[in-house]
């Protein structure tokens, strides 16, 4: 990534080149939204530095995990961080681990950094603790998993089990592709695009807009035009049309 562009990058997530990594991690969970709205948009998602970094400095869009933290860790190595990236398999609601390279995971130095999971820990996690780490999106714990692995949980629940083993991003685009078309994909449920806030998260998921500050949810169904101005308004993202599903 050249000077200009790590400079806009750093513009768009409001931080500097003297942010800390903790200030980055936060800085980009509040700028950047978590999305799924290419799939629904008949937009293809292509696992390079540049399409990512343009995507989100450019076009100014979020995405989901391999964008989110592949586009980061792009930055995080433009700023001179130690990067690599992890695969892990994510929990699901039935019980079993999805397949490998479901998620895609950052470890800079001995912490944990993931930008690209929606509602999660909004500071790096400490890779080597396994007591409990509050933050202020709730508690975090890293547990010992066989085969070296760690599970990663969010107050008690399993989110994903990690393997420390770094990756290129080029493996994880058979695992894109299929997140973008297989028709049981979770990312294929529904357009969702998500913020972290100050205090606590927006989302518009389908035609329903759902504000969250601290224990309070209110939540409002949404017409079409309600929809493209809650894209505009909450994630400065401007759509000429509702994302949907062709066919």
């Amino acid at each position: 990534m050249d000077t200009s562009t790590t400079d806009a990058y750093l513009d768009r997530i409001g931080a500097t080149r003297r942010s800390s990594l903790h200030e980055l991690h936060e800085r980009h969970l509040g700028a950047v939204p978590f999305e799924n709205l290419s799939i629904y948009l008949g937009e293809v998602i292509t696992l390079t530095d540049e399409w990512l970094v343009d995507k989100i400095v450019r076009r100014r869009r979020g995405g989901f995990c391999y964008e989110l933290n592949g586009a980061f860790a792009a930055l995080l190595t433009s700023l001179g961080h130690p990067v690599e990236l992890l695969s892990a398999k994510v929990f699901a609601e039935d019980g079993v681990y999805g397949p490998p390279f479901d998620h895609l995971a950052l470890r800079v130095g001995d912490l944990l950094v993931d930008v690209g999971f929606g509602r999660f820990s909004l500071w790096p996690l400490d890779l080597l603790s396994r007591a409990g780490q509050v933050d202020s999106a709730g508690v975090f714990r890293l547990v010992d998993a066989p085969g070296g692995d760690v599970d990663v949980l969010h107050d008690g629940v399993v989110q994903y089990r990690l393997e420390l083993r770094p990756r290129a991003l080029e493996e994880f685009r058979a695992t894109c592709w299929y997140q973008q078309t297989w028709p049981g994909s979770p990312f294929r449920r529904g357009a969702r695009c998500s913020i972290a806030t100050p205090g606590g998260r927006v989302t518009v998921a389908g035609n329903r807009l759902i504000v969250t500050e601290g224990d309070v949810r209110r939540e409002e169904e949404l017409d079409d035009d309600g929809v493209l101005a809650a894209y505009a308004e909450y994630f400065g993202i401007v759509l000429d049309r509702v994302p949907r599903l062709s066919g």
